[in-house]
């Protein structure tokens, strides 16, 4: 198998919302994001499927040693040896992918976070960097777009996280803050045992809302030249927050099963982005 197949079939295999974007891009451009998405999902899997918190901590050790040796000219892995020829066109660099790295290490030394500020800097981790190097690989002109890609990243990973609070927290990990819940008088406890209150309901439309405002902020960073380039950008914003109203719909029931879009509807949707330019 060679290191493109490799990562194709890891991107395809994750049925990621981001994949349908990547569709409709040219065929290098294509084959970048999809090397550095797969890359992506290697070290997220790490922390979602080793159980021993040891030994996924020696995996992240292991994965930062080879992006450095294959930023040295070393790589190894198929998803390095695949992603590697399209660093230097699309400015791809070591420090983005360390903190990817970093951000999956969050996950095994931290369960909660205290404030929302604390939930930024993971955030900015494991999608704010994800947002800006998919950002250069999409096509970027103006040095605003930069912080368009942060924010919408953000986006993404907080409505990730209003998705999965019933998973995540099988897996011991409750990223909603705690002055949040606090503030809406929900218990931890009540979480994990999956529990149900008009508590949650509006701690979780304080969430959304936040969602909501990050999106619409994003949106309005996106200089106006560099809005083609960033169709796939786009496309996903369009999935990932009808994903959002969907969860919305269904009165926030996301503790004993995970709200999802069919396929078609997010081939769909990305078309009609791409096709006609509205989400």
């Amino acid at each position: 198998m060679t290191p493109e197949t490799y990562v194709q079939q890891k991107a395809a295999a994750s049925g990621s919302s981001f994949y349908y974007a990547f569709l409709f891009l040219p065929a290098k451009r294509r084959a970048a994001i999809t090397a550095f998405y797969a890359f992506c999902r290697e070290v997220d899997d790490v922390v979602d499927e080793v159980q021993d918190p040891g030994v996924a901590a020696q995996k992240l050790a292991w994965w930062q040693q080879e992006v450095a040796q294959a930023f040295a000219g070393k790589p190894s892995h198929p998803v390095m040896l695949a992603l590697m020829p399209h660093a230097p066109q699309f400015q791809i660099e070591q420090r983005h992918l360390q903190a990817v790295i970093e951000g999956c290490q969050m996950d095994l030394d931290q369960t909660r976070y205290l404030d929302y500020p604390g939930l930024q800097r993971y955030c900015h981790l494991v999608a704010g960097v994800v947002g800006e190097v998919a950002a250069r690989i999409f096509g970027q002109t103006s040095e605003a777009t930069t912080a368009y890609a942060h924010k919408l990243g953000q986006a993404f990973q907080l409505t990730n996280i209003i998705r999965d609070v019933g998973e995540d927290a099988m897996r011991g990990r409750i990223y909603l803050p705690i002055s949040d819940l606090q503030q809406f008088d929900v218990k931890a406890h009540e979480i994990t045992k999956r529990e149900y209150s008009e508590r949650f309901t509006a701690l979780m439309r304080f969430e959304t809302r936040r969602a909501h405002q990050l999106y619409e902020e994003a949106f309005a960073l996106l200089p106006a030249e560099d809005r083609h380039a960033q169709k796939p950008g786009l496309m996903m914003a369009s999935i990932y927050r009808t994903l959002l109203r969907e969860i919305e719909a269904e009165n926030f029931q996301v503790l004993h099963q995970r709200i999802g879009l069919t396929p078609l509807r997010k081939l769909w949707l990305a078309w009609k982005m791409q096709a006609l330019g509205r989400m």
